[in-house]
């Protein structure tokens, strides 16, 4: 095999590879032998097809069997002996091939940008902390007990009002006709919150238990079968149960059935819940912040192949249009990501970072501890998308390595009351959107 540079520019290594006819012949033989315990035809014994056979019928197929695998070999071994990281897919284009002949092809590499990492040294950062107040809590936890109401029975004389809870049987007609799911026992509805049918429940506002109710209402547009719906239907409504709201007390025995030990426990789920969902903010303003300055403070050429994949990755589902209204902004956020994929896994291996299948096993546990009752939608998902499982290792990778940067570089911290920290949010996606705007503008 030969090998030789024909250009390098930049990022880009252009090598001319020849392989010449007498290799070929050799591994083409070679094949042929290995065929004789596999092939089977009429008139010879298993394993004694002579090669001269094998050749004479399957020719074409067996030359362009060792032609592949002597460019992938022989594409290895050139980029291997040039010490080139490659960036993406090289390109091969056939200059000259065919039995009898030399096989002649030039390898277009695109190569991995060489770059020193700024010291730890360089950054700093913003690490925010934040502290709840007792009223906060107080407040979530009546939404909480207001969510989760309970009812007891009215008397028989009292009268339906809004908040309340109508228990019903009905039979329904469409034209005076009865369809398939027309009757229903034991509905419950709470009046005022529309969840039946659109403006069925001020309708059985003022009735009692044990009354009956002719209630007049529009099928969805959207109902399984297609002739009835948007149909006026009548519902003939049987009231067997009517309740009202009863005061929800905020006690040991409410707190455990939200799943605490107690109403201190519960208080403390709470507020830990609060600051979480603040920090999980804070903690993305942080990360763009280290983010922003790795990327400003190191400059180095990008690989063409590998922005291009990004932005025709990014831009898969616009239309051509759009594609081209936005193409600057699309171009320049590509690099960026590129950018900062190439800095971040480098910091990655220099500090050998890796991910176990465990820690993925982990974080799709966790996801689907976060979705009770879904359990088996999770695990089938990422069975039937190893995709998904991938992603999910990058992310882990990813934050592996902010959290590693943050250890390392000069971290300020600042302690944010929610309210503070609602404005620093605010601010920030305040900027961003800004930002957005003011290059649509500038278009």
């Amino acid at each position: 095999m030969k090998v030789e540079i024909q250009s390098k520019k930049g990022l880009k290594t252009s090598l001319s590879i020849i392989i010449d006819k007498k290799t070929i012949q050799k591994k083409i033989e070679e094949r042929l032998v290995e065929l004789q315990s596999e092939v089977s035809l009429k008139g010879f014994r298993p394993g004694k097809v002579p090669p001269a056979v094998i050749k004479n019928q399957f020719g074409k197929a067996v030359y362009g069997d060792v032609i592949d695998k002597l460019l992938k070999e022989s594409s290895a071994k050139a980029i291997e002996q040039n010490k080139i990281k490659v960036a993406g897919q090289p390109k091969i284009d056939l200059k000259t091939f065919g039995e009898g002949k030399d096989l002649n092809y030039t390898l277009e590499v695109d190569s991995l940008p060489e770059f020193k990492l700024k010291p730890f040294e360089k950054f700093q950062a913003t690490e925010y902390s934040v502290k709840t107040d007792i009223k906060m809590v107080e407040e979530k936890l009546k939404e909480i007990a207001k969510q989760h109401k309970n009812f007891v029975d009215k008397n028989n004389e009292d009268k339906s009002v809004i908040g309340d809870q109508v228990i019903f049987d009905y039979s329904a007609t469409v034209d005076g006709n009865k369809f398939e799911g027309s009757e229903g026992k034991g509905v419950q509805i709470e009046l005022g919150k529309d969840l039946f049918l659109k403006d069925f429940d001020k309708q059985l506002i003022g009735i009692k238990k044990n009354e009956s109710k002719k209630v007049q209402a529009v099928l969805p547009s959207n109902h399984p079968k297609k002739e009835l719906a948007n149909k006026k239907t009548i519902f003939d409504c049987k009231i067997t149960s009517l309740k009202k709201p009863k005061e929800t007390l905020i006690n040991d025995e409410f707190a455990k059935l939200m799943g605490a030990k107690d109403l201190p426990d519960l208080k403390n789920l709470i507020e830990k819940q609060i600051i979480s969902q603040y920090k999980q903010a804070l903690d993305s303003i942080t990360k763009k912040e280290i983010l922003d300055q790795l990327e400003k403070l190191h400059e180095f050429e990008l690989p063409k192949n590998l922005v291009d994949n990004e932005l025709t990755a990014m831009t898969r589902d616009l239309k051509e249009e759009d594609k081209a209204k936005y193409k600057t902004s699309n171009e320049k956020l590509a690099k960026s990501r590129i950018k900062l994929g190439l800095l971040l896994n480098e910091y990655g291996e220099k500090n050998n970072l890796k991910v176990s299948d465990t820690e993925i096993d982990s974080e799709i546990q966790k996801q689907i501890r976060g979705m009770p009752g879904q359990e088996k939608m999770v695990i089938e998902y990422y069975k039937k998308n190893p995709q998904a499982a991938q992603s999910l290792k990058g992310a882990i990778y990813e934050d592996k390595i902010i959290k590693l940067l943050k250890s390392k570089i000069k971290l300020t911290s600042k302690t944010l009351t929610t309210n503070q920290a609602e404005k620093v949010i605010s601010d920030f996606n305040g900027s961003k959107n800004k930002a957005k705007t003011k290059k649509i503008s500038k278009k």
